[in-house]
């Protein structure tokens, strides 16, 4: 597995949706744990993101903004 991180995250956060949220199952379903709860909220490491898309489908509130990242950054499975 090859990352090439970009500066620009590819997964935001509303806030104001995710402060609604009572279960948070991003929380749970990211299978690198991405996301932390702490004092302000949901925080993310989008670095790390395996493009997989579980948060966004899991969250409920629709406060995960997800989009691929741009031609030639991201996650490359099998590489080499």
């Amino acid at each position: 597995v090859r990352f090439n991180v970009d500066i620009y995250a590819h997964i935001t956060i509303d806030a104001f949706r995710c402060i609604t949220c009572c279960d948070k199952p991003c929380l749970y379903v990211c299978p690198v744990k991405n996301y932390v709860l702490c004092d302000e909220g949901v925080t993310l490491s989008w670095q790390g993101c395996l493009e997989c898309g579980a948060c966004r489908i899991s969250c409920p509130e629709g406060a995960i903004c997800w989009k691929y990242p741009r031609g030639g950054f991201g996650v490359c499975f099998r590489y080499g």
